[in-house]
This record gives structure tokens, sequence and C-alpha cells, in this order.
């Protein structure tokens, strides 16, 4: 008989911060958004760079830090509260209301000058704690089909 494995707590601090002209959390039209990660100069040399400009993407995982903790979605909803669209569970969506309040976007890299790096199409908003940046690898992707139903087609219509 198995057991469930036991969650583990650890800590997880920002390396940085997000310098965006937006300023509230808009669902739609991030495409053009151009901003700026700004590293925290404390933490890190601009060695800690060094390569990443060889890459035309990046993946960023940054903290949904606004989102009230009252508004944490541990079920399911409508997503964007259509109820056209069905009712799926939060990890079925990429909802900023989700548990530990992640988020990850694939964006394109514009430019690296010292410890900032300045992007297009990240879609978080002004003073956003970065986590984490890793180059987009094209060997990461999906490698068999993807498969996703229509309400997401909809929902990102307009979302670039």
């Amino acid at each position: 008989m198995s057991s469930s494995p036991t969650p583990r707590s650890f800590t997880v601090n920002s390396i940085g911060a997000v310098q965006s002209p937006r300023t509230e959390p808009i669902d739609d039209d991030w495409g053009n958004i151009e901003s700026t990660i700004e590293l925290d100069q404390s933490q890190f040399e601009t060695d800690v760079l060094a390569g990443l400009s060889d890459f035309s993407h990046i993946d960023v995982v940054y903290l949904f830090d606004q989102v009230d903790e009252a508004s944490i979605n541990l079920g399911s909803r409508h997503p964007r509260n259509r109820a056209d669209w069905p009712r799926v569970g939060i990890f079925a969506q990429r909802a900023k209301a989700r548990p530990n309040r992640i988020g990850v976007t694939t964006c394109e890299l514009v430019d690296v000058a010292g410890l900032t790096l300045t992007v297009r199409g990240l879609d978080a908003i002004d003073g956003t704690p970065v986590l984490d940046i890793k180059p987009h690898v094209v060997e990461f992707q999906a490698r068999t089909p993807v498969r996703q139903p229509a309400w997401i087609g909809e929902l990102m219509a307009n979302y670039w």
C-alpha cells in the first residue's frame, strides 16, 4: 500500500522585479507590451546573464503578488466568469488566482544590458516579483501534438 507524499515547504525569493507600463492586470493585448526585468543587484553580478542574449525568447516565472488571498480558487470556475465556457478546475486554466499565485510566460527577449532585460509580451504588471528566468528552448516544448479545448482559443484570441 502506497502513501501520499508529504508536502514539503521551502522558501522562494524574488530575483528581481518587472517594470511595465501596465499597472492593472488587464486580460488582453499583451503582445506589444515592452517591459523590463530588473535583477536584484544585491544578489547578482552581470555575468549571471552571460549568454542569454543568444536566445530570442525567455521563460519568465513570476508571482501574482497583487492577487488577494481571498480570491484564490481551489476548485473550479467558468474562465473569465463566462457561463458559455465550461466550468473547469484551476489547474485546467492559467488564471492568476491560483493556489501559489505563480505565473509563467514565454516572451521575446529584446535586449540584455547589465542586470536589465528588456522583453516584449510579458503579461506581468509593474512591480511584479520575478522568481526565475530560463532561456526558451525549442526542445523543451511539447514533443507530441498539442490538444486543447475550443474555449481556450476563444479566450486567447485577443490576449497577445
